[in-house]
């Protein structure tokens, strides 16, 4: 199981990359401990691989462009292929942990176009209805779900067939998981013709953050008019183009305070962020401390960043 210390991101793409994933096996198994994430907190991201996951302890909030979804200690979920998330720890005084499960659905289908990939994967994988999906221990078909998810995270890697093991648990929690669903995937729900273009400005800032960014320049990279784009923003994200680029200016600040050898300066200017009063107001403001009271504490080596 991997202790996560950041996102690292596609180069073409924008979505999230997992070093080590590979073809021969897409898996990838992480403990997140939000005290040692920036802000308590992941920011924005998607995937095309599934994300299942449990809470081990405190309580988690997850956002995406349909809402809010809270997930207490003891409950867990499912976030589907390619859906906008992010997510932030609710519990300031317990660190919030999370185990997660990242795979790519041929684990389980195998090869992708196949009868098991068309019976039972596409049709959830596809689903507008099944962006993410919450479970509580309400009921016993849920309790036995969340029991097999919290132990699918203690299967040894040593023990002979392991891999084997993993699959057919996966396998067995994905039945399960549409079995509770099945109504659900009943109902009708649009598909967002938004999704793309969020996706396409938010690869674009990720892009160019550390220039002069403006409304314009970034309603032009889905191309789409500025009006266009501060509703996109405010449906999607909730906050506004300009908040978004602020926070994510912030956040690679935070990243690369962590680095004794780069100056408070350089590390503003490289951030979009300008002189060094400007970017010590902006970051009092977003992260509540300065820039090198920030330092001080991230350069604990006990203290991990995501």
């Amino acid at each position: 199981m991997n202790h996560v210390h950041g996102i690292q991101y596609k180069n073409n793409s924008k979505e999230e990359l997992f070093p080590d994933f590979g073809p021969d096996f897409p898996y990838t198994c992480s403990y997140v401990e939000f005290d040692r994430c920036i802000g308590g907190q992941i920011p924005w991201h998607w995937h095309k691989e599934i994300e299942l996951f449990y809470i081990e302890k405190g309580t988690l909030e997850y956002d995406t462009p349909g809402g809010k979804i809270v997930f207490p200690e003891g409950s867990g979920g499912m976030v589907n292929s390619n859906i906008l998330h992010s997510t932030k720890s609710l519990d300031p005084k317990k660190n919030t942990i999370q185990l997660d499960h990242i795979f790519d659905s041929s684990l389980i289908s195998g090869q992708h176009g196949s009868l098991l990939d068309q019976k039972y994967i596409l049709p959830f994988t596809g689903s507008p209805q099944a962006e993410i999906l919450s479970f509580y221990p309400r009921t016993p078909k849920e309790k036995r779900l969340l029991k097999l998810l919290r132990d699918s995270f203690f299967l040894s890697p040593h023990e002979f067939g392991y891999e084997i093991l993993l699959r057919s648990a996966l396998s067995k929690l994905w039945c399960l998981m549409l079995s509770l669903s099945r109504p659900l995937l009943g109902q009708k729900k649009p598909q967002s013709g938004s999704d793309q273009k969020i996706k396409s400005m938010m690869e674009y800032i990720q892009d160019h953050y550390s220039e002069k960014l403006t409304v314009p320049r970034i309603a032009l990279a889905a191309y789409i008019s500025e009006r266009e784009c501060f509703r996109i923003f405010r449906q999607s994200l909730g906050i506004t183009p300009s908040e978004y680029v602020k926070n994510f200016r912030i956040r690679q600040a935070c990243i690369m305070l962590s680095d004794p050898s780069l100056s408070v300066s350089y590390i503003g200017q490289s951030c979009g962020l300008g002189s060094s009063s400007y970017f010590g107001k902006t970051f009092r403001e977003v992260m509540g401390c300065t820039p090198r009271e920030y330092r001080c504490k991230w350069q604990n080596p006990d203290i991990k960043q995501r």
